[in-house]
């Protein structure tokens, strides 16, 4: 299996996630983030259903950067628990694993 991991963050529009990729990057975090604006979401919060128009932010990283992920996305967040999700990676090309490893020495 391979070290790299996405990670999928939900934010409240396309600046929030400019933001936080900025400061994911600056901080050695992340490699490489992919902004997807103006997604729908629909989801229960407080006991209603809600629909909201949020961005994704999708990150490349390694498996050891997780925690400081997590702990840097809560402080920074608009949200009260906003979604911070890991996905492992089984297969990569090797130029692209090293190039992520590369940038986040």
């Amino acid at each position: 299996m391979s070290n790299i991991k996405l990670v999928y963050i939900t934010c409240k529009n396309a600046r929030e996630a400019n933001h936080i990729a900025k400061k994911l990057l600056r901080n050695k975090l992340v490699a490489c983030s992919n902004i997807i604006s103006n997604v729908t979401s629909i989801f229960k919060w407080s006991n209603k259903f809600t629909k909201s128009k949020e961005s994704i932010l999708i990150a490349k990283t390694i498996n050891s950067k997780r925690k400081k992920i997590i702990n840097m996305v809560l402080k920074i967040h608009s949200y009260s628990n906003p979604c911070i999700v890991f996905f492992n990676i089984d297969k990569s090309s090797k130029l692209f694993t090293n190039w992520i490893q590369n940038c986040l020495k």
